[in-house]
């Protein structure tokens, strides 16, 4: 896979970087990321994983931009008020790098869907603001052998993983599912919606840059990454915090017990 002139001086901060190099930024070239959620956290995706030259970009929010969104979400503008979040975000991305190609779905993952559409990807950011739909995303991934890095914010707070649960670690074990960190949806109603509880934006904006990064990292293949450590970060007190998890054998994705 070969670069044009434009695109070996667009990425040159890349190519010196010794983790990176050519090799690196050639697997970017090829990657297929799928970005669930243009919104606070998507946005910073988008933008990062556009600029640093990801090949494909599926973009994956059936809603249109109100003007509540702009406080966090600034891979739109004023003026794409009203319009779909494929479309400002897809144009975003587009003027941002035009060597990449970006795909627009206007559509709500879901488990009639889910799998069909993540399938055509080879990694997936999840950055919806549902508890429901990240259960239909990361059962979704594992059943099509995809990488997912998803991340969520609320008020003051974010949380950032990595989920390969289609593999074994090193010592045999399978690696965990969302399912072992989470077995069970939080029922509607029972935590605010940040509509109703507030976010911070440059909060949003930080982790879903951490987001960008775990997915580049995940791409290049730079370690292991965040598999089995759920990153925490507390805005209000400016605290990192990494709590590790394992993986559940009663989980019913690759637990013992599975159908």
């Amino acid at each position: 896979m070969t670069f044009s002139p434009d695109e070996i001086e667009r990425y040159q901060r890349h190519l010196v970087l010794s983790e990176m190099g050519g090799p690196g930024q050639q697997k970017l070239k090829a990657a297929r990321l799928l970005v669930i959620g243009a919104g606070g956290l998507g946005a910073p995706v988008i933008q990062y994983c556009a600029a640093a030259g990801v090949g494909t970009l599926g973009i994956a929010d059936p809603d249109v931009v109100s003007l509540s969104n702009l406080q966090r979400q600034v891979v739109h503008a004023t003026s794409d008020v009203g319009r779909p979040k494929v479309d400002s975000a897809g144009d975003e991305a587009e003027r941002l790098n035009p060597h990449i190609t970006v795909r627009r779905h206007r559509v709500r993952v879901d488990a009639e869907n889910a799998v069909a559409l993540i399938g055509d990807y080879t990694i997936v950011a999840d950055c919806t603001d549902q508890s429901a739909a990240r259960y239909v995303i990361s059962d979704a991934c594992f059943h099509a052998r995809v990488p997912l890095v998803t991340a969520a914010v609320n008020q003051w707070d974010g949380s950032l993983t990595l989920l390969k649960p289609y593999l074994n670690g090193p010592d045999g074990t399978p690696y965990p599912t969302y399912r072992c960190l989470f077995p069970e949806p939080v029922p509607d109603g029972v935590l605010p919606t940040c509509a109703e509880a507030g976010v911070l934006n440059a909060l949003a904006g930080a982790v879903g840059t951490l987001q960008a990064l775990a997915v580049i990292r995940e791409i290049v293949g730079i370690d292991e990454g965040p598999i089995g450590q759920l990153l925490l970060i507390d805005g209000r007190n400016f605290r990192f915090e990494t709590i590790r998890y394992r993986w559940d054998p009663a989980n019913p994705l690759n637990g013992t017990g599975r159908r």
